[in-house]
């Protein structure tokens, strides 16, 4: 399922789409005020993983509702891993991801693409927040 945040309340799509369960796991790209409407969004014993904070690195989260729901919060960057630990995960994504994209099953959302000549419009573009989906530079 695709839920545009901006036209819908994604909280609330989430429950409509899980039937009031929650999902099990948040990939947050974003982080600062979008974790606790994440967290909303979470099943019971759910899990949320921080991987960027586009939205600030600082959150308020109700550690009751945390403990209550039994949700596991964690967070993660590949900036200081290892060369050995990235190849083996790109070896690991190449056999388990790539299959369902070469399948057609797994394709990214595209909004708009730009000549490279347009790169700084296109970081605009991004920079607003009109965008919904990848913004493509063609070389």
């Amino acid at each position: 399922h695709a839920i545009d945040y901006k036209a819908q309340d994604f909280v609330e799509e989430v429950r409509r789409i899980t039937d009031g369960r929650g999902v099990q796991l948040v990939l947050d790209m974003v982080a600062g005020d979008y974790v606790p409407r994440n967290l909303k969004c979470l099943a019971e014993d759910g899990r949320h993983v921080t991987i960027a904070v586009q939205g600030g690195a600082k959150a308020e989260v109700n550690m009751a509702v945390v403990m209550s729901r039994r949700y596991t919060l964690t967070g993660s960057t590949l900036r200081p891993r290892s060369a050995e630990f990235k190849a083996l995960l790109a070896q690991e994504i190449a056999r388990n991801v790539w299959p369902f994209a070469e399948l057609g099953q797994l394709r990214p959302v595209m909004d708009r693409t730009f000549p490279l000549a347009q790169a700084a419009a296109a970081h605009a573009h991004m920079e607003a927040g009109a965008h919904i989906g990848k913004i493509v530079l063609e070389v």
